[in-house]
């Protein structure tokens, strides 16, 4: 067998990547879905035009395989991880349109559970925050204000449980422990769906997927995939710690940013849960099993960012400063800084280190000499400067800095990654494959089906595209960051109800 197929179900878009042995794409396709936005603050998409989309893409890849002769080995998972989908396992019918990791619409709800001191269990035993970006407070709200039935015949799962079951013709209702360690459902220290939690935002435990370790066989594809039938489906992780895994990130203290819609931070800490962080988020990153034939987990700190790549977008659609992505980067650098603007992009509230649902998006430091190159730049900074946040919280954390940064997303530009080395202080590394996400999610169904035969031998594959190197004034970056974060406070608690 010659390749091994990733798909990637991302926020915006899905895609099929096929990686060769030495981990490099040969063929890949990519299709856009609807978002939906019913209520100010609310996101959700249809479960059956994200698979609609996938048969699209998957008979692409599978075409363009044919004709260059390739065979394949096995099939991986990879998606967007908090956001949760319902379905009728009798029909496969969504019972409601999914609703996103973006959503915000049950923030009172998580305050109230707050208020009523539940948030020491919820970090205790998830590694979580009580806040709206997880699945539980979601799955809540579809059972007791949605009206979405819980009987036996339902079945629940973030959106690779949904591929498996679409891929399996409803053979398989699974999951593994990277997605279900984002549910605030499932308890990362014993490594099982929790009884107190299901109980505590009534979610019945009868409609939750099977947790399988992160690399093994889970099922066959049947012969309503485009990719063929009998292909082995033998990889599953949440997208950013597939990317962690593709980063070749597998020693403690490895640390990787992946610039997308949002951006996320990741450290491995290695195979002992650590206890909750400030600011953070502990998440499994993924789970193997060793030479010896157990479960291995491994456990990492995240920060998660929730607005990079999508501030760029609203320059270019909502503001339309820019025709096009790619064009801000030559817009920013034809200024040598914001002259003193700043952007805090709390579009959907903030993430860590903050962890405010209530906060909103600020530009400060306006004049009447500002102009639209300074509007691309802060934005630029901005990426920059909340990864700083979050590094400087892991660091405290872990109790010891990075020694490097490995990057990778479409917004992971030269531009923005100098600006990232120069904030951190370290030295920040692109890989050649930038698809690190995918790539992840086709390495562990590949070790699960011997494509590649240990970690060490998945490490060799990985290689610099780019290195980025701190520059400038120290004393004036710093100053900058402190002026950020003067910016941050003015956007906290700016959406609270009175």
């Amino acid at each position: 067998m010659s390749v091994v197929i990733a798909l990637d179900a991302g926020t915006t878009g899905v895609r099929v990547i096929a990686f060769s042995h030495s981990g490099l794409p040969v063929a890949s396709s990519y299709r856009e879905f609807t978002q939906y936005f019913p209520e100010p603050g609310w996101v959700e998409h249809d479960a059956n035009e994200i698979w609609d989309a996938f048969l699209i893409v998957m008979e692409e890849v599978a075409e363009q395989l044919r004709v260059a002769g390739e065979t394949i080995a096995a099939i991986g998972i990879t998606d967007q991880r908090e956001t949760v989908v319902v379905w009728d396992r009798s029909t496969s019918r969504p019972l409601h349109r999914a609703i996103v990791w973006q959503d915000r619409r049950t923030a009172a709800r998580c305050e109230q559970l707050e208020s009523t001191g539940a948030l020491e269990l919820v970090r205790s035993r998830t590694g979580l925050v009580l806040d709206p970006y997880f699945s539980g407070t979601k799955l809540e709200w579809l059972f007791t204000e949605a009206g979405v039935r819980s009987d036996p015949e339902v079945a629940v799962g973030t959106i690779d449980s949904w591929l498996v079951w679409k891929l399996t013709d409803g053979a398989a209702h699974v999951t593994d422990p990277s997605n279900a360690s984002r549910t605030m459902l499932f308890d990362i220290i014993d490594g099982a769906w929790s009884a107190a939690l299901c109980d505590l935002l009534h979610v019945p435990m009868h409609v939750l997927p099977e947790v399988r370790p992160s690399s093994g066989r889970l099922g066959v594809t049947t012969d309503s995939c485009p990719l063929g039938a009998g292909i082995a489906i033998s990889g599953i992780a949440g997208d950013q710690q597939a990317a962690l895994f593709g980063q070749t990130c597998f020693q403690a203290g490895m640390a990787k940013n992946t610039y997308g819609t949002g951006s996320f931070v990741l450290m491995n800490v290695g195979t002992s849960c650590p206890s909750p962080a400030d600011g953070l988020l502990t998440t499994i990153a993924w789970s193997l099993t060793n030479d010896a034939g157990e479960i291995e987990t491994t456990y990492a700190y995240e920060g998660a960012i929730f607005v990079t790549g999508a501030a760029v977008q609203w320059l270019r659609d909502e503001l339309q400063i820019i025709d096009a992505a790619p064009t801000i980067s030559e817009l920013a650098q034809s200024v040598p800084d914001s002259d003193g603007v700043v952007i805090v992009p709390a579009f959907t509230g903030l993430g860590s280190p903050w962890w405010d649902p209530y906060a909103r998006g600020a530009v400060l430091g306006i004049t009447r000499g500002t102009t639209r190159a300074h509007l691309a730049r802060a934005t630029l900074d901005a990426m920059a400067l909340q990864t700083r946040d979050v590094a400087e919280a892991m660091s405290a954390s872990a109790g010891h800095g990075l020694e490097e940064l490995r990057a990778d997303g479409g917004a992971a530009t030269d531009l923005v990654l100098q600006l990232q080395a120069d904030q951190l202080g370290v030295r920040v590394l692109r890989p050649a494959v930038s698809e690190t996400t995918a790539l992840g999610a086709a390495y562990l169904a590949g070790l699960a089906e011997g494509f590649w035969s240990s970690l060490e031998e998945i490490s060799e594959n990985w290689c610099i595209d780019a290195t980025f190197t701190p520059q400038g004034d120290r004393a004036l970056l710093d100053a900058a960051h402190t002026q950020w974060r003067r910016a941050v406070e003015r956007s906290l608690d700016w959406a609270r109800p009175t």
